[in-house]
């Protein structure tokens, strides 16, 4: 079934698009349109919150949540997308380990630009750690634009001289905006949903003129990762980002930082979001589970006994 799955979503996410550029109101619409589309598990339940000076959404299990908390970075391009569009993907890790999630409404571009959405980031993660959270149990998790948040708020975290996270969850990260990666060339028209072209407009609105050339905004080619947490990079090889992830994982086995690059073949960028619908989808997220779970330390999984 796989293949014909795979088939039907590289169709629809190649449904003709509008030539010229949309207005930022067109382009958040659209995004909300398509990932409302997308199957949020049951057993969930979702509570307007706010964490530090931003709304979140806090996500959690109905029948009451393990220790440990998942801070999640939704996707959009820093231009689009809400702790409402990612969903499908807080949903399914909040199912899949019995750890609630707080799903972060950071500010977005053109209003907002770089670096306002890591400011965003990092005060949620102090919010939590001032709240008396043990950075041991939190887990920094996200996809796309929010994947790659999860690298540049432990950067920035790291800068502030706070305690790092205890892993990285990225989904597709974007983690180059130099877009020198040569899966930008090697994977366009691979790639049904962006092309060099449509990440270069919502590019330009998160970078306002800013050189793309420094660490918080391409760490997967400038950053120093020394003392990062551990960290798991899920990519499908049919995305024009995917050498951010595999330049990333490069980046992080050398500076000594447990990493697991983990690609999937003939899927498209973000395909978690597909859980329900894509095999590959469901099996993406219960690896992305498991090493959260692996790696989130609590009182309960510090008493435990080790065999």
């Amino acid at each position: 079934m796989s293949k014909e799955q795979r088939t039907m979503i590289d169709a629809m996410l190649r449904q003709p698009r509008p030539e010229a550029p949309r207005p930022v109101e067109a382009l958040r619409a659209g995004f909300r349109a398509m990932m409302a589309k997308m199957i949020v598990p049951d057993g969930i339940r979702t509570t307007p919150t706010t964490l530090g000076p931003r709304p979140a959404l806090l996500v959690d299990p109905v029948d009451g949540a393990r220790a440990g908390t998942i801070l999640y970075f939704h996707g959009g391009g820093f231009v689009f997308g809400s702790p409402e569009t990612a969903l499908s993907l807080t949903g399914n890790l909040v199912a899949k380990t019995g750890r609630r999630a707080y799903s972060l409404d950071y500010r977005l571009a053109p209003e907002h630009p770089f670096p306002a959405a890591i400011e965003d980031t990092l005060s949620a993660y102090r919010a939590l750690l001032d709240s008396g959270e043990d950075p041991s149990g939190i887990v920094f998790a996200g996809d796309s634009a929010g994947g790659g948040l999860t690298v540049t708020t432990c950067l920035a975290a790291r800068a502030a001289n706070l305690p790092l996270p205890a892993a990285i969850v990225a989904f597709s990260p974007g983690l180059d905006a130099t877009r020198t990666g040569e899966s930008m060339d090697t994977k366009a028209g691979i790639d049904p949903f962006f092309t060099r072209e449509s990440l270069g407009r919502t590019g330009a609105m998160y970078l306002a003129g800013q050189d793309p050339h420094q660490p918080m905004l391409s760490p997967a080619v400038l950053a120093d990762l020394t003392g990062f947490p551990p960290m798991l990079l899920q990519a499908g090889t049919n995305e024009v980002l995917l050498e951010d992830s595999t330049r990333m994982a490069a980046r992080a086995r050398a500076a000594g930082v447990d990493v697991v690059l983990d690609i999937t073949a003939d899927v498209p960028h973000v395909f978690q979001s597909f859980a329900g619908v894509l095999d590959e989808a469901d099996e993406a997220l219960d690896r992305a589970a498991l090493f959260l779970t692996q790696h989130i330390r609590t009182p309960e999984t510090a008493s435990a006994p080790t065999g």
